[in-house]
């Protein structure tokens, strides 16, 4: 797996169902999430249960010089066409904007990229959303927008479509690759 000097990514764990508990809950957090909230632990548990062995996803806790600060992720994975969406939250929000979700977001497309063997890695990204610029700093681009796609709280909202090539991979410090 690649890591950077003081990010890296790893397997999601049992271990690491409170903290995602406790990240997606977070207000700070979940105004553009697609969670049924508040996450409660029995129905995490049984999410981790029915998704840890599955091929069409992965899904990573995000450490920051060893300490668990997210979660990144590869659903919907594609193997025929070579494709996949990606998910990132940095849940502690200590941590936020000190260039770790980008750092982060670059190793999971390298997993993708590199161990996988996808062609394309694309992001929904909602009307309004922040981490739009963070997903076009990541080297993403903009390849259409979905008006009224999804039904949130109580209003639809509009969705950007975007797209990612490995050619196209910001990576924003020197990498390594580590044995696991």
């Amino acid at each position: 797996m690649y890591e950077f000097e003081d990010v890296r990514i790893r397997k999601f764990e049992f271990g690491d169902i409170e903290n995602k508990i406790r990240w997606i809950n977070d207000i700070e957090n979940n105004e553009f999430l697609h969670f049924d909230l508040p996450l409660e632990y029995e129905k995490t548990c049984k999410w981790f249960e029915a998704t840890k062995d599955r091929e069409d996803r992965y899904d990573a806790v995000i450490e920051y010089k060893g300490i668990p600060v997210g979660i990144v992720g590869l659903t919907n994975i594609d193997y025929k066409n070579k494709k996949a969406e990606d998910y990132l939250i940095v849940g502690e929000t200590s941590y936020k904007r000190k260039g770790i979700a980008t750092k982060a977001g670059a190793l999971i497309a390298l997993y993708g990229f590199k161990v996988l063997k996808l062609n394309k890695i694309v992001a929904h990204v909602e009307y309004g959303n922040p981490s739009l610029y963070l997903d076009i700093k990541r080297g993403f681009n903009v390849e259409g927008f979905l008006r009224n796609d999804l039904w949130m709280v109580d209003k639809y909202v509009d969705r950007f479509v975007l797209g990612l090539f490995e050619k196209n991979l910001y990576l924003p410090a020197e990498i390594k690759w580590v044995d696991e």
